[in-house]
């Protein structure tokens, strides 16, 4: 019994709930952060989130339980181990998604919505999109941006199109390293293609072009974010740009290794990677409390959009 308990929780990948932390973004970078019941409420869309997510992947397994078995690391997953039996796996996605659905009608009505766009995304995603080239991954990167919105939508607040876009190309860039880790660890295209039949489509040159075009677009657009005059997020943001480019730079050198399996791998297991990490998010942290006390500290920029104020010896 309680072997099938802890193998029906790792069905539902609990590691990979950090994905979630999306659903804070506009919380995090908007006008509520300081404001307890949106906090209250962007906790519950979290929790919702685990739930679905937890669904969609109890859901995959059921699916993919075969393919997974010629994995070197995906066969020891509960169904494709015989931990769980495919039913089970079934029942638990379904009640997972119940209940995930009905509580995010607690919330506004418009994160209900995303709640089940979300749902039916990962659907067609789980029945057609995962077997077509391309289209698998921006799929997995638009449910981000569904997570992002969803943030927006439970706390009632508009969400920067900037964040939705830098969302959308940084889980594209994430996204595509997954596939560039899945081939290096995969041995042979043969094998590529009995597991994932796209695999056998991606080549590590396109999926090179593909990571230079999606992590160039992901750090363009951030800095985009930073300076739009119209975000409530501190301008000085900017200054993390070296940490952003560096977490960048990391991860694709650790997915040409060959080594970890996808993002959270690499987040939890690289060193560098994982310190640029908490270093990023303590500074955006101390920059979001306390903005305007820590800018006195730092050279006075001008931003695009915003009146010029030249002093004598300002640089133009």
């Amino acid at each position: 019994m309680v072997r099938t308990v802890l193998a029906a929780i790792q069905l539902t990948r609990p590691a990979q709930w950090v994905k979630n932390v999306f659903v804070f973004g506009a919380l995090v970078f908007g006008a509520r952060r300081g404001d307890p019941s949106a906090i209250a409420q962007a906790t519950a869309a979290f929790a919702i989130f685990c739930m679905l997510s937890g669904a969609v992947y109890a859901f995959n397994d059921l699916l993919d339980y075969k393919e997974d078995a010629h994995h070197p690391t995906k066969k020891r997953r509960p169904v494709a181990s015989g931990a769980l039996s495919p039913g089970l796996a079934g029942v638990i996605s379904i009640l997972l998604a119940t209940v995930g659905v009905f509580l995010s009608f607690r919330l506004p009505q418009s994160f209900a919505l995303t709640a089940v766009g979300y749902l039916s995304l990962n659907l067609v995603y789980s029945l057609w999109a995962k077997h077509r080239v391309l289209l698998d991954v921006i799929l997995i990167a638009i449910g981000f941006v569904i997570r992002a919105l969803a943030g927006a939508a439970a706390i009632e607040v508009e969400v920067s199109a900037w964040l939705v876009v830098c969302t959308f190309t940084l889980c594209l860039f994430l996204g595509f390293g997954k596939r560039r880790c899945e081939i290096a660890v995969i041995e042979s295209g043969e094998k590529a293609k009995s597991h994932r039949s796209t695999l056998a489509h991606y080549t590590p040159d396109l999926l090179n072009q593909l990571l230079s075009v999606t992590g160039g677009g992901a750090v363009i657009t951030f800095l985009l974010y930073t300076l739009d005059p119209s975000t409530p997020s501190p301008h000085s943001l900017v200054f993390t740009t070296p940490l952003v480019f560096f977490a960048i730079f990391r991860y694709a050198f650790v997915i040409e290794q060959g080594e970890l399996t996808g993002p959270t791998d690499v987040l939890i297991k690289d060193r560098p990677f994982l310190i640029t990490a908490i270093l990023w998010t303590l500074i955006t942290g101390g920059l979001i409390a306390y903005g305007p006390a820590v800018e006195k500290y730092l050279p006075r920029l001008r931003y695009p959009g915003m009146p010029a104020t030249t002093q004598p010896g300002d640089v133009g």
